[in-house]
């Protein structure tokens, strides 16, 4: 610890803290917002959609750049930073938000916009106060050790900075393209978004594709190799046990829990919804559970190293807080206001989770919050085993409700409340520990960017209810148009063990589907992701993964393939932010009941097709970029 130490005090940011910069400046806090807010819908949409969320910084970063330096002719990169530090807090109440909070609304359990704001707003605010004292352990001592992928990645961004304004073309080329693409086929219904087709002679057999441009967008992020493991999930429960589950029960005139129709009335999408789904499910959990156990070696040492460096303060310690690159936002208020916010929790009339849930949200949250902000160190932002972690608090949290007496709705409801909470503050740890890190390696004031998280955190606490409530209304949680995966889940997990109605066996099943997944050497929770949902989600982003693969193929050299990935990253970003807007405009619309003719205009197959074969072009051509290739 002592030459990493003694490595941390050598290393010089870009901007040095005997340098001031304008930084949080009211016009970077109003740009900030602005993202936060347009980033945490689209994040919500898109984990409602598919289960999964994209990392708001680069893409933030760029659009900033763009703004500041090409609008207002402003060059200070520590304002660049405070924007995408608070982008970054609307994407983690977006995750903690949706992952959770729709269960609710499947169950059909009353809730109320100031109930969301207030689980948002506590969880967010818990995770950046229990992420302050980690900051100087995890950040600046573990420099060197603790690369911080995305943090790292986006302080390089913000370094080129000169580059921005043509970059910030290619986030704005994919909105435009990815929200003109959602109002032609959800909009006005020109062309249908979904296409499906059975296989000869296979009975219950279907192949299907979404014609999405956020899910092409997804495919391209996340690459070729998760997006085929997806891809192998969905084809397993769509070509193997649709028609397995349908041969068996091909004449059975009888339902078979937990469905109340007959097998030999059922189609594919029947017998997924009926059976499937629950496999899927117990595939899901497993997965995360799976991943978590697998970390267990580095949750033990992330906590036993932070808890013990946390206690290790020297003189030099207090010295480098002088430091204006130093400075973080005093304990005494962090302190002071991590108690009142748990004091909050516990009487706040809207939560209703009690002293209990209280005392859960600190130990469990500050226990998860702890070793999740060591392992984005680690393995980034998108490995953290963020699902695992919340399967498994909810596990924990419903089990000793259930001891204490809770049951029922009742029981479903504090349990579920409870875990929002920790979920969104994990979540926002997470992303504020890779802000954090941009800001040690530009130079930034730490505590200016813990302010700046806030802000944003309260924003974005503001809109998201809203959000939830019209995506609701419009699209139906758990609905084909927005399945909710994760938030089922929660659902699933939280009745099974409250109410004891639970198909157990289908639940086992996708669990050791799961467990031999793992052993092939497969990824077992993005296998389950593809298994739990529809095919037509998991094909269109198989597409965008293989648009990766050619780009990566096809590039000469490193210096070409890194610029043409972050090239597709950013397109591939602005599809998915695009897609996801329109689709909250429509969803207003749809609320305002004014929608498209219920027939699309052009309904075959085949334009469906060709329009997503050519956006498949546009995003290659993009990623190419130059025939030079830079």
């Amino acid at each position: 610890m002592k030459n990493n130490s003694e490595q941390s005090t050598k290393f010089i940011p870009y901007i040095p803290a005997s340098k001031s910069l304008p930084e949080l400046t009211i016009t970077a806090i109003l740009l900030g917002i602005i993202l936060a807010v347009i980033f945490g819908a689209a994040n919500a949409y898109l984990g409602l959609l598919i289960g999964m969320t994209i990392s708001a910084s680069i893409p933030a970063s760029v659009i900033s750049m763009g703004i500041l330096r090409g609008i207002f002719r402003r060059d200070s990169i520590l304002e660049n930073n405070i924007v995408q530090t608070m982008t970054t807090s609307g994407e983690a109440i977006g995750v903690g938000a949706v992952f959770t909070l729709p269960a609710l609304f499947l169950l059909h359990i009353k809730i109320s916009y100031i109930m969301i704001f207030s689980i948002v707003l506590l969880g967010g605010f818990l995770g950046i106060l229990m992420m302050v004292p980690l900051r100087r352990l995890l950040i600046v001592q573990e420099h060197g050790v603790l690369p911080y992928p995305e943090g790292t990645a986006c302080a390089e961004v913000l370094k080129t900075g000169e580059e921005g304004g043509k970059k910030a073309l290619l986030v704005l080329f994919g909105l435009i393209t990815g929200g003109l693409v959602k109002v032609l086929e959800d909009g006005f219904n020109i062309f249908k978004y979904e296409i499906q087709t059975g296989i000869s002679h296979f009975k219950y057999a279907v192949v299907g594709l979404d014609a999405y441009p956020s899910l092409l967008g997804v495919g391209f992020i996340i690459g070729p190799s998760i997006s085929g493991q997806m891809l192998a999930g969905g084809l397993f429960a769509w070509i193997v046990l649709a028609p397995l589950i349908g041969f068996f029960g091909a004449d059975s005139l009888h339902a078979i829990f937990p469905a109340v129709t007959a097998l030999k009335a059922m189609d594919t999408a029947a017998i997924w919804d009926n059976y499937i789904r629950y496999i899927g499910a117990g595939a899901v959990a497993a997965g995360g559970i799976i991943t978590l156990i697998k970390t267990l070696p580095t949750l033990y040492r992330s906590l036993s190293d932070t808890l013990s460096g946390l206690f290790k303060t020297t003189d030099k310690h207090a010295d480098d807080l002088i430091a204006r690159t130093d400075r973080d936002l005093s304990m005494r208020w962090v302190i002071l206001g991590s108690l009142f916010l748990l004091l909050l929790v516990a009487l706040n009339p809207f939560v209703k989770v009690g002293w209990m849930g209280a005392v859960l949200v600190a130990v469990c949250g500050f226990l998860f919050v702890t070793v999740s902000s060591r392992i984005v160190g680690i393995v980034g932002s998108s490995s953290s085993p963020v699902s695992g972690m919340t399967i498994a608090t909810l596990l924990i949290v419903t089990i000793i409700y259930k001891f204490i007496g809770y049951s029922g709705t009742a029981g479903i409801f504090i349990s579920i409340g409870t875990v929002a909470i920790i979920c969104t503050a994990l979540a926002v740890s997470n992303d504020i520990s890779q802000d954090l890190k941009t800001g040690f390696l530009v130079g930034a004031t730490p505590w200016k960017q813990q302010v700046a998280m806030m802000i944003g955190v309260v924003f974005s606490s503001i809109t998201i209810g809203a959000v939830l409530f019209l995506l609701n209304s419009a699209y139906h949680f758990g609905s084909h148009a927005l399945p909710a995966p994760k938030a089922v889940l929660m659902k699933l997990i939280a009745q099974g063990l409250m109410q004891q109605q639970m198909p157990w066996e289908l639940i086992f099943i996708g669990a050791a589907i799961a467990v031999c997944v793992e052993f092939m050497g497969i990824n077992s929770l993005v296998f389950a992701v593809g298994l739990y949902l529809p095919i037509h989600i998991s094909t269109p982003i198989m597409c965008g993964g293989i648009v990766r693969y050619f780009i990566d193929r096809f590039s000469k050299d490193d210096r070409i393939r890194k610029n043409r990935q972050e090239r597709g990253t950013l397109m591939a970003s602005g599809l998915i932010a695009g897609e996801s807007l329109i689709g909250v405009v429509i969803a207003v619309f749809t609320v305002l009941n004014i929608t498209a003719p219920a027939t699309p205009f052009f309904s075959s197959d085949l334009v469906t097709l060709i329009v997503f074969a050519v956006l498949c072009l546009i995003l290659w051509y993009v990623a190419r970029g130059p025939k030079k290739g830079v």
